[in-house]
C-alpha cells in the first residue's frame, strides 16, 4: 500500500519542476509560466517557488539531465515544500533514472503531480512507495487560456485540499483540444473553443469492479518496460489500469502491441478493469475502441470491464488520479469513482 502525503492548505508552498522539458524558461515562453503561477496563487491561494534548474531553458535541461532530477531531490529533501507540480511534459523524463534516490523520496513523502511524460516521475514515487497524482500541469491546465476551467478547479480542491473520499467521477460536460500557439503570446487571451462532451462509454464487462489505481500515459510507459521502474505483477494485481495517449497520437496499430504486450506479461489477465481517456482531437476514437475490443478477444478477456472517453488526458479540462487510490467501474450505471482519499 502507498504512502499517502499531507493535503494541502492554503498559503502553503509549491514547488514547479521541469521533469522533462524546459519550455517554462523559454523566453518566449516565460510568460505562460507566469500565468501558471498566478493561478496557483490566485485561485489556490499558494506560494510557489521555482526549482532552480527549472527555467534554465530547454537547451540546458536537455543536456542536464542531473539538474532536473537534483530539482526533484531538492523539492523532496525541502521541509517548507508541500507539493510538486510539474512545468509540463516532454520525452525524455526517463533519462534522469540513473540520478534519483529513492529513499529520499519516500522518507520526504509530498504531491507530486503531472502528466504526459511526467509518467516516469510517477513511477519513480511508486517505485518508492508514494502516491502521486495524475493531473494538471503548468504550462497546460494552470495556464489554460482566460481562466481555468472550473471541473479541474473543483477536482484540484477535492483530490489534493481535502481528506474526505473523492467519490463519483462526472463527465466533464465539454473538452477542448484546439491548438492555438503559444509562441503568440496574445493567443492567450482567446478562449479556446468547447465542444459538447457525450460522457463514458463502457466497451464491455458486466458488474461492479474496484481496485487500486495504477497506469499513465501509454507511450511514456514504454521507455519503463524492462527497467527497474516497471512494477512487480502484485502492483498490477486486482488494479485499475489507466491509460492515455499523448498529443503524438499513437496509431492504432501501435496502440494494438503496445496492449498486447501487456498482455503477454499478464498484466491484462491480473487487472479488475480498465479505463482509457479521450484521446487529443478524438483523433483514432473509434479504432482505438476496435483495437482495445480485439486484443482483449484475443487473450479471452471479453469480460474484463472498460470504460472509455475519461476526461484525464491530453485534453481539457481534467480530473485527477491518485496512484494506488481504490476506483471503481461499475458497468451498469456506466460510472466511475474513486473510493478513497488522494491525501491524508
Amino acid at each position: 500500500m502507498l504512502i499517502k502525503p499531507n493535503k494541502l492548505q492554503k498559503g502553503d508552498c509549491v514547488a514547479t519542476v521541469s521533469p522533462s522539458w524546459g519550455g517554462a524558461g523559454e523566453p518566449e515562453l516565460r510568460y505562460r509560466y507566469e500565468i501558471g503561477v498566478k493561478r496557483l496563487k490566485e485561485v489556490f491561494d499558494l506560494e510557489v517557488v521555482p526549482m532552480p534548474n527549472s527555467l534554465k531553458g530547454a537547451a540546458y535541461l536537455y543536456e542536464n539531465p542531473q539538474a532536473r532530477a537534483e530539482d526533484i531531490m531538492q523539492a523532496f529533501q525541502d521541509p517548507t515544500i508541500k507539493a510538486i507540480i510539474a512545468n509540463i511534459g516532454g520525452e525524455d523524463s526517463v533519462r534522469l533514472l540513473p540520478y534519483i534516490d529513492f529513499s529520499v523520496i519516500r522518507n520526504h513523502p509530498k504531491i507530486f503531480m503531472g502528466y504526459s511524460d511526467a509518467t516516469i516521475v510517477h513511477l519513480f514515487c511508486y517505485k518508492s512507495g508514494l502516491s502521486s497524482f495524475y493531473g494538471p500541469a503548468i504550462l497546460t491546465d494552470f495556464a489554460e487560456n482566460v481562466e481555468m476551467h472550473l471541473y479541474t478547479i473543483d477536482f484540484i480542491e477535492r483530490t489534493l485540499f481535502s481528506n474526505e473520499l473523492i467519490g463519483t467521477i462526472e463527465p466533464a460536460k465539454e473538452w477542448t483540444s484546439e491548438f492555438l500557439d503559444w509562441f503568440v503570446p496574445s493567443n492567450s487571451q482567446i478562449k479556446r473553443n468547447m465542444q459538447p462532451n457525450h460522457g463514458y462509454e463502457l466497451l464491455q464487462g458486466e458488474g461492479i469492479v474496484s481496485g487500486r489505481l495504477i497506469g499513465g500515459c501509454l507511450e511514456v510507459l514504454e521507455f519503463a518496460k524492462g527497467t527497474e521502474l516497471w512494477p512487480k505483477m502484485d502492483s498490477w494485481k486486482n488494479g485499475i489500469l489507466f491509460f492515455e495517449t499523448s498529443e503524438e497520437k499513437p496509431s492504432p496499430e501501435l496502440v494494438k502491441r503496445w496492449l498486447r504486450n501487456y498482455a503477454v506479461q499478464g498484466i491484462l489477465q491480473a487487472v479488475k478493469g480498465i479505463i482509457f481517456a479521450k484521446p487529443q482531437n478524438e483523433k483514432y476514437y473509434e479504432e482505438y475502441k476496435a483495437v482495445i475490443r480485439t486484443v482483449l478477444q484475443e487473450y479471452d478477456l471479453e469480460h474484463l470491464p472498460v470504460l472509455y472517453n475519461l476526461n484525464f488526458g491530453h485534453t481539457e479540462p481534467k480530473f485527477i488520479l491518485p496512484y494506488g487510490a481504490i476506483a471503481e467501474i461499475n458497468c451498469e450505471a456506466k460510472t466511475f469513482s474513486i473510493l478513497d482519499s488522494g491525501v491524508k
